[in-house]
């Protein structure tokens, strides 16, 4: 190579880039703009503590220059205590502390920290993952690995594997009452990519406004506003939303009939259609967002919605809260309408979603592993309702649980007069707990007023936690 070379990319078990061009421009000699680089890779996490470095000959020659140049140069930050080098043993990044976030860079996200420092997580929104089927997913992976045609590794359609869509056609039309075929289904990258890209086609087919539940998800809205869409809020009651109250000017509502999530109603039968009335009328669309749609506990659930209309009603489900949301395994049923739009936007997103794990969850539906899983998560979680249900009728009676039995999460009001909800939160925070109030949830600001509440999660701790976490957040409330 010639000794002009300035970057290399060597094979010892990973890549390495380093470039010492800035470095040589401005004076610096071959030892110490390769020394400067490397303690620039450490410090910038390129280069993680324990990562084994090239040899002395093989990084040489990748970079033009001479062996002992960075022999030097590895002995002198071994002397710095940046390098670590053993006999036999090679040339590795050392272990140093950690050091502080540099300043001005943005924090992680309030509910990351929270979750990262708390002692008991009770926020919503997560299954428990030690539930995960890891021995059957690996099984069902192999299988369906071990008979893929070789054509499913390749590019392929936006919608999704044709696999995943002809079992999700069958497993939704028998648990759910979905009406739709593989045609019409999507494959995506959560729902929140599936919101994200039926907002887009909805702007794009002249939708200025996107009707959402006065409470729900912050983020889902900011996917609607950042696909253009403006967010009018819908009042809710112990029947679900008030659909006669829709905003005239929505082009589409987003709804969640089954367990309105956050506070637990369940969308009665007359309001179900008298939303899909409203969509009717004037080419407009319901987006049902499934959620918890397969954990009922005290009853069967009504089927979706989607089945009063599949043209006007969008059905949206994910294996997030049945499997594990970091698996970003969603679907959408969508209305022939639809279908090329939303489709056209999902290959420019990102082509289509992962093949490998399409073809395995189509392996663990079509071999009914996936519905004894999810009858196994389902008595589990009814079992951690109970206990926090009773838990709180026992040592915090004066708090009022609501909403239905179902899902992973409960709402807890307090009575009036309690702790406001910012101190209270500030009180869970002081104890160790991970959770979050109802008014994180709301669509506008809360007024002065709002009575206390908190959303509690009950799927998060592993097992042996649970029980102290319930025993906390107990004592929380009896102070509140």
């Amino acid at each position: 190579m010639s000794t002009s070379r300035t970057t290399s990319w060597t094979t010892f078990g990973g890549d390495l880039h380093l470039d010492l061009t800035e470095r040589r421009a401005a004076g610096a000699g071959l030892r110490a703009a390769l020394e400067d680089a490397l303690r620039e890779a450490v410090q910038d996490g390129r280069l993680t503590p324990g990562t084994r470095l090239p040899s002395s000959r093989a990084l040489g020659e990748d970079l033009g220059i001479a062996r002992n140049t960075v022999v030097e140069a590895y002995g002198q930050l071994t002397a710095e205590g940046w390098l670590s080098s053993r006999q036999g043993s090679g040339t590795t990044v050392a272990r140093r502390t950690v050091p502080e976030p540099v300043q001005g860079r943005r924090p992680a996200p309030r509910a990351v920290r929270a979750r990262q420092t708390a002692r008991y997580d009770l926020m919503s929104g997560r299954p428990d993952l030690s539930l995960f089927p890891r021995t059957a997913w690996l099984a069902a992976a192999r299988r369906a690995l071990a008979t893929a045609p070789h054509e499913a590794l390749d590019y392929g359609s936006p919608l999704g594997r044709i696999e995943l869509r002809q079992a999700l056609t069958h497993y939704l039309a028998r648990v759910r009452g979905v009406r739709t075929d593989p045609d019409h289904l999507l494959v995506c990258t959560g729902v929140t990519q599936g919101l994200g890209l039926l907002c887009a086609a909805l702007r794009e087919r002249g939708a200025r406004t996107l009707a959402v539940e006065e409470y729900g998800l912050p983020p889902q809205h900011a996917v609607a506003r950042a696909a253009g869409l403006a967010t009018a809020p819908v009042p809710l009651d112990a029947d679900g939303a008030l659909v006669d109250r829709l905003d005239p000017r929505a082009g589409a509502v987003l709804l969640t009939p089954a367990h309105q999530f956050p506070t637990g109603a369940a969308l009665s039968a007359d309001r179900r259609a008298e939303a899909v009335r409203w969509a009717r009328e004037q080419a407009r669309y319901v987006i049902e967002d499934d959620y918890d749609g397969e954990f009922r506990y005290d009853r069967q659930p009504l089927g979706a919605m989607q089945a009063l209309d599949p043209e006007r009603v969008v059905y949206a489900g994910t294996a997030a809260k049945s499997l594990a949301p970091g698996l970003r395994l969603a679907w959408l049923a969508l209305p022939d309408a639809l279908v090329e739009p939303v489709a056209r936007l999902k290959a420019l997103a990102d082509t289509m979603s992962p093949v490998l794990d399409q073809l395995t969850l189509a392996e663990l539906i079509t071999s009914g592993t996936y519905d004894r899983h999810v009858r196994r998560c389902r008595l589990h979680y009814r079992r951690r309702r109970d206990h926090l249900v009773a838990a709180l009728a026992e040592h915090a009676p004066q708090v009022r649980v609501t909403g239905i039995a179902a899902g992973l999460h409960v709402v807890i009001r307090l009575p009036p007069g309690s702790t406001p909800e910012p101190e209270l939160l500030a009180r869970a925070q002081q104890a160790g707990l991970a959770l979050h109030g109802l008014a994180w949830h709301r669509t506008a600001p809360s007024p002065a007023d709002a009575p206390t509440a908190l959303v509690i999660g009950y799927a998060t701790s592993p097992d042996h936690a649970f029980p102290a976490a319930v025993q906390a957040l107990c004592e929380l409330l009896r102070g509140a």
